[in-house]
Parts: C-alpha cells; sequence; structure tokens
C-alpha cells in the first residue's frame, strides 16, 4: 500500500532542488522503466500496473527494492506523462565523477544546452553512435529532468555525463574539438581524426566566445535549402553521422 509520505515524496522529484535534496530522480513509462532496471542505477521504488506486471514478471522478481502495483491513475497522478499504463521507478542520482576520454575515443561537449528535449535527444543520438561520454556545461539543462530523461527512451543508462567547467575541461584535454558554427569548414569535406570532442553550443547563441578560442577545427553542415539554422539536436546527430562514417571509409581495405 503506497503510503502519503512516498506519494509525496515521488512527487517533489519533478522539482529539481528536491532531487538534489533527495538524491533521487524518477523515470516512466515502460521502456524506461525496463532500461533502468536491467541498468547499475540503484532502484529504490517499482510501481507497476498488473499489465507491467504480466508481461515483465521475471524483471520484477530481480528488484530487491519496494514494489507496488497500482493502478493507471494512479501512476499518471505520479508522473509528467498524459498516459502512463505501465510503471514509474525511483532511482538515486550518481556521483558527478570525472569523465576521461581515451585517445582513441570520441565524446560530445554542451556548452549551455538549456532544452530538456534536446539534451535527451543528444543522449538517444549519443548512444545510437557509441559515443558514450558527454560533458556538460554547469548551466545545460538538468540530467535527470524528467523531458531528458523521456526523450532519451533509456539511453541515458548507457550513457555517462560530467558536469563541468567546460573551459578547463577543453583545456586539459589532449583531444581536438570540433566546434559547430555558421561560418565554419564543410563537414562533407573535414578528414575527422580517430578521436576527439565534438562542441556543440546554445540553442539561441551558439558556442561561447571563451570556448571558441579552444576549437581546433570550426564545422558547419552546408545547407541547400532557406532554413536559418538547425535544431541542435539534430545539428549534433548529423555531425556524428559524418564522423562515423568517415571513420568507417578509413577503416575499408581497398581490394
Amino acid at each position: 500500500m503506497l503510503s502519503k509520505n512516498t506519494l509525496k515524496f515521488i512527487k517533489s522529484l519533478h522539482q529539481k532542488k528536491f532531487r538534489k535534496q533527495e538524491n533521487a530522480f524518477f523515470v516512466e513509462g515502460g521502456k524506461n522503466v525496463t532500461e533502468l532496471l536491467t541498468s547499475n542505477f540503484q532502484v529504490s521504488h517499482l510501481l507497476f500496473t498488473p499489465k507491467f506486471a504480466e508481461e515483465n514478471q521475471a524483471i520484477i522478481n530481480k528488484f530487491n527494492g519496494e514494489t507496488f502495483e497500482v493502478n493507471q491513475k494512479t501512476l499518471e497522478s505520479l508522473g509528467s506523462f498524459q498516459t502512463n499504463d505501465a510503471a514509474l521507478a525511483v532511482a538515486a542520482i550518481r556521483s558527478n565523477e570525472y569523465i576521461e576520454l581515451g585517445s582513441n575515443e570520441w565524446g560530445i561537449a554542451l556548452d549551455d544546452v538549456r532544452d530538456p528535449g534536446n539534451l535527451g535527444t543528444i543522449i538517444r543520438v549519443s548512444d545510437w553512435y557509441g559515443i558514450n561520454k558527454i560533458i556538460l556545461s554547469l548551466e545545460s539543462a538538468d540530467y535527470y529532468n524528467p523531458k531528458v530523461l523521456h526523450a532519451s527512451m533509456g539511453s541515458f543508462t548507457r550513457v555517462n555525463i560530467f558536469y563541468t567547467d567546460l573551459k578547463h575541461y577543453l583545456t586539459s584535454s589532449n583531444l581536438p574539438v570540433y566546434g559547430a558554427f555558421l561560418e565554419g569548414e564543410n563537414i562533407y569535406q573535414q578528414n575527422f581524426e580517430e578521436s576527439g570532442i565534438i562542441l556543440m553550443g546554445n540553442e539561441s547563441k551558439g558556442i561561447s566566445p571563451d570556448l571558441e578560442m579552444l576549437v581546433k577545427q570550426k564545422i558547419t553542415i552546408p545547407r541547400f535549402g532557406e532554413a536559418e539554422s538547425l535544431n541542435v539536436a539534430v545539428a549534433t546527430a548529423v555531425i556524428c553521422d559524418n564522423v562515423r562514417r568517415r571513420s568507417f571509409l578509413n577503416s575499408q581495405k581497398p581490394l
């Protein structure tokens, strides 16, 4: 039976200040919850409908936290979804630990990307292209915002994030920084190295001047139509695709 205190606790996690205070966050929906339960996050509470239990009994049986079978109306009253007929789970926030990028891997750095939907989509894109490390400026959107987690479609369980002073981080890194600018070099003609950092800027202001000086190569996605700009998450996907395509072509041996 769900207590009033538990209900109040879960509802409080909608707000960033209470997520920080309780060191906890929630995810909702069948996809995100099952991804969370099979990850290395520490999950404390699991709320689920009979329908979810019928389809995921093995996962529920392995769970060691508090479990509550509830109806759809209860889930929807606690979460942010208008419709949720599956599950909701609460887990502990991971500590903000330093992420080091190896000499043979790619990472993504986000300078003041504030829209939760954009951050969540970038996490999903990063996961798709096998880039599992994202470095965020301190002003960027909260990783544990429900909108971020929902947009990531479970990829948040596989992508590591680190909030820090980006200027200090990029200065101390030995990897080349490729920054997205409208006036950069054509990405299709860029000979990317085998590793590096893809730096993406704020949705309206772009990359800040104090980080621009740390960019080794300014790159741009050529425009063929009349749109003024690309959404930052879409632009990140296009750049990641070109980085991986170049790596793939370089790895192919001639017949």
